[in-house]
């Protein structure tokens, strides 16, 4: 399988140069207004005109990274929505469990030279119940990408497995699986996104992943605000999968043993052949998310 090149044209990200005021015309900029321009405001016609406007960009079909003509047309798009979301979004960060779609997320990422301050910085919520395989994982991602900044979370004033089972009882995703979530996933998150003053982020998560997901656009917005761009969310298992191998990169273990979608340890199994890609996670139960990326109201009981 050929690895796929692309030229330094296609990786260069140009910046949009600060906005200045002049203050004889009145209007408003980036440099001299800030509090009294939105960071980003994105009506419902311009977000259904943008998402209209990436899906249309975005290929469709089998795997492209084995034909080398398509292939670099998906790679190219990619390219398109990460410049403009760079170029377009203050306060972008990636989120991400080191899945396959993150990586890729996270690798081409690295390959645009884009100056500081614009380069995106990575968030990964460490929920003490992660498999080694993962945690390994992101030691290798470290060593593979030493210029990404990586934020590590953990559940508040609890650095172990042990102390959170001492805070909130053993096997708390069995006995109160809402609150499990909130303390081990939705609660470090608010804290990143309130602490690094997150505005947008990168997530992992595609159509083809079944459930909930399948209907995805590329642009989301949640009820708090927060702007979500999936920017892998037409890609399949395979093609995510092949740019991982033609560009020799480090990845979960687990996938190696039947697994496909990887979060913690108690909740994560295999899959079959046949089932979704998600079908491991909370096998047996109507659960499909882990609680970042439900609604912020369905915690509202433990907002404090």
């Amino acid at each position: 399988m050929p690895a796929i090149a692309l030229s330094p044209q296609h990786l260069e990200t140009e910046m949009v140069p600060p906005m200045h005021r002049d203050d004889e015309s009145g209007y408003a900029s980036g440099r001299s207004s800030e509090t009294s321009i939105p960071d980003v405001f994105f009506t419902k016609p311009h977000l259904r005109f943008l998402n209209r406007q990436l899906q249309n960009l975005e290929p469709q079909g089998t795997c492209l990274i084995s034909l080398p003509d398509t292939s670099v047309t998906l790679i190219h798009v990619l390219i398109d929505i990460l410049r403009w979301c760079i170029t377009t979004l203050p306060g972008l960060f990636q989120t991400t469990a080191f899945g396959l779609t993150g990586l890729v997320t996270l690798d081409m990422l690295s390959k645009m030279k884009i100056p500081r301050p614009q380069q995106v910085d990575v968030m990964f919520f460490d929920t003490l119940h992660h498999f080694s395989e993962t945690l390994a994982l992101l030691d290798r991602v470290r060593d593979r990408y030493p210029l990404v900044n990586i934020h590590v979370y953990k559940p508040a004033g609890i650095s172990n497995s042990e102390q959170f089972a001492q805070q909130y009882g053993e096997r708390l995703w069995e006995t109160n699986d809402q609150l499990y979530d909130w303390a081990a996933k939705v609660e470090p998150a608010q804290r990143a996104y309130r602490e690094l003053q997150v505005n947008a982020i990168l997530t992992g998560r595609r159509r083809s992943q079944g459930g909930k997901r399948g209907d995805l656009d590329i642009i989301e917005i949640d009820e708090a605000g927060l702007i979500k761009i999936n920017p892998l969310a037409n890609w399949s298992f395979q093609q995510v999968q092949d740019y991982i191998r033609a560009n020799n990169m480090p990845y979960n273990n687990l996938l190696n043993q039947g697994y496909r979608s990887v979060g913690d340890w108690h909740s994560t199994q295999p899959v079959q052949a046949g089932e979704d890609e998600r079908a491991g996670r909370w096998k047996g139960q109507q659960k499909t998310e882990c609680g970042i990326h439900n609604p912020r109201s369905k915690f509202a009981q433990f907002l404090r």
